[in-house]
């Protein structure tokens, strides 16, 4: 049955973007490596606007543990400086007049498990979303069933569910232990 068919694939396109929005969470969690996407949650008030920083200057990264920021225009410094401080980061900027520096400090070993912890914290809400995926489909399986579709062709649409389910669960599992080894790593 097609209709069959479509909750299927909507399960699948919703398992994938929970992959890929735990993918993008885990990135967030800092390494200990300075990465241009650890700024990606700063807003800069650009004319009072909030605006991501991306959009009002360019970060490089000149080696592992430093991070640049170059504003567009020169007036914005100071207003990056601040929301950079207000951030959760936990970075101190310096600047030249020109350019805003950050240096990433070191990871502890102690602030490692902590971020390990949090990777998993974000691993499991992706697996959450999953399962409340595969709990959704299955109710609107068992509504067809009882609009007149074969018990047969639910109960196999059921299975095809739970192995989408495994197996983009285990696509997050992956995640973690990636992200655990670059965390881990010194």
């Amino acid at each position: 049955m097609e209709e069959i068919q479509l909750y299927l694939d909507e399960a699948k396109d919703m398992m994938q973007k929970a992959v890929n929005h735990t993918a993008s969470e885990l990135v967030k969690i800092r390494a200990g490596k300075a990465m241009p996407n650890l700024l990606d949650g700063v807003m800069v008030a650009y004319y009072g606007t909030p605006t991501p920083l991306q959009q009002v200057a360019s970060v490089t990264t000149p080696d592992a543990r430093t991070l640049t920021i170059k504003p567009w225009e020169r007036n914005l410094i100071s207003e990056i400086e601040r929301s950079i401080i207000n951030s959760d980061l936990g970075l101190a900027p310096q600047n030249n007049g020109e350019v805003i520096i950050l240096t990433i400090p070191p990871l502890t070993e102690e602030r490692r498990k902590n971020l390990v912890k949090q990777a998993k914290q974000e691993c499991e809400s992706g697996k959450i979303s999953i399962r409340t995926i595969r709990k959704d489909t299955n109710e609107s399986l068992r509504k067809l069933q009882k609009d007149g579709a074969s018990e047969d062709e639910i109960k196999r649409a059921e299975d095809t569910v739970q192995k989408l389910t495994d197996q983009y669960s285990s696509k997050v599992d992956e995640l973690l232990v990636k992200k655990e080894a670059e965390i881990m790593t010194v």
